[in-house]
């Protein structure tokens, strides 16, 4: 009989010697790095978005500028709305288009009467005279610069409780006249000629004697007052005295006949220089 077999002893043996060697070398080797991770990249576009950029930067306005730009062509103080920018009203809707439809109007609207203002009058006086000269009912006050309509009852400039029914009825003639709002307009527009506030308010040249006339034609130069003496007298005359200012060799006063040889003189003078 054969003796004890030693296989079978022999191969767990080495089993076992072969799962210690394998946890050793588990246990001695380094942890494998992770998978590597795919970052998701958008398919690329043909559009492209505008690029953001910071806002400009503004710079602090001075107070002319603020004057110009920010504050409102028209302001209405309590008593009635006044005109701040002359240039800039004549531009706007607010003014009133010239009332072609009235000769006088049509006449007075021509720019050429405007250029003969401004060389007797300063620009802003000039403007406002020549709108209300070539407008029927729109008004600007040359003293306050207040807008108004002919027929309209304004606040009275002392009292705004005022209802204006008990005022002078000469008041809507001036009104028409020079376009001076109020009876306070007018004695700041004739400041110069205290003698001939009375006998001057609301009328024309037909209607002021010589002695008025006389005390218009004084002393005063209008100096200090942006032209107020001087357009009231201007506005007594149906013409505004301009044929006087641009032709001042004739003599309007004159009977027909001597104007026109005076005319032709001043032709024939004009085209010799």
């Amino acid at each position: 009989m054969p003796g004890p077999c030693n296989s079978k002893k022999r191969k767990k043996a080495l089993v076992k010697k072969s799962k210690k060697n394998t946890s050793t070398i588990q246990a001695t080797a380094p942890p494998e790095p992770p998978p590597p991770v795919h970052e998701f990249e958008p398919p690329p576009s043909e559009i492209h978005g505008p690029s953001y950029e910071p806002p400009p930067k503004i710079p602090t306005p001075h107070i002319q500028d603020v004057h110009e730009e920010v504050l409102p062509i028209i302001h209405d103080p309590g008593n009635g709305p006044r005109v701040r920018d002359i240039r800039g009203f004549l531009s706007s809707f607010f003014a009133q288009p010239p009332s072609l439809d009235d000769p006088l109007c049509a006449e007075f609207s021509q720019e050429e009467v405007l250029q003969m203002l401004c060389t007797a009058l300063p620009e802003e006086t000039a403007i406002i005279l020549w709108y209300n000269k070539s407008r029927v009912t729109s008004r600007i006050c040359p003293s306050c610069r207040r807008l108004y309509r002919l027929g309209d009852i304004l606040p009275d400039l002392t009292d705004e409780k005022h209802t204006g029914e008990s005022r002078s009825p000469l008041l809507a003639r001036e009104q028409e006249i020079s376009g001076l709002c109020s009876p306070v307009c007018f004695i700041l527009a004739s400041f110069e000629y205290p003698g001939a506030i009375k006998t001057t308010w609301g009328r024309t040249a037909d209607d002021i004697d010589d002695f008025t006339w006389d005390l218009l034609n004084g002393p005063g130069d209008g100096q200090g007052d942006k032209g107020l003496s001087l357009l009231l007298k201007m506005v007594r005359l149906p013409d505004l005295g301009l044929g006087q200012l641009c032709l001042p060799d004739i003599d309007f006063d004159a009977e027909p006949e001597d104007r026109i040889y005076y005319r032709q003189n001043y032709e024939r003078d004009k085209f010799s220089y």
